[in-house]
């Protein structure tokens, strides 16, 4: 039922709100400070209230589980040790692009995420 408001491109058929725009902004953001938890909290309260919102949730919650992923696996490594600040910075500056496009009322699907959460 989600995917029915859902456009296929960059845009959602239905445009969000200013209201949906600032959920789905904070899913993002807040992964600064509660990785998991933020974008977790705001998919459960608003998952069926707001298809944009959910999609966002989604997508944030799924990079960060795989930013986890990667992350452990990479310090299980000797090598992958000093290769944490780059997907670290690379992290960040993708949830910066997409809280900006979360913003802009648009629809973002993060590069190189395993999308655990459908």
């Amino acid at each position: 039922m989600q995917q029915d408001l859902l456009g296929t491109d960059e845009l959602p058929v239905i445009p969000p709100t200013s209201d949906e725009k600032t959920m789905a902004l904070l899913a993002h953001i807040l992964t600064f400070i509660f990785p998991i938890l933020g974008p977790l909290v705001i998919y459960l309260v608003k998952k069926n209230e707001s298809s944009f919102v959910a999609y966002h949730a989604k997508e944030s919650l799924n990079f960060q589980i795989s930013l986890f992923i990667i992350c452990f696996i990479l310090f299980i490594t000797i090598v992958g040790i000093l290769l944490l600040w780059i997907v670290g910075l690379v992290g960040a500056v993708l949830v910066i692009v997409a809280t900006i496009r979360a913003s802009e009322g648009k629809l973002y699907k993060y590069p190189f995420c395993i999308r655990l959460i459908k």
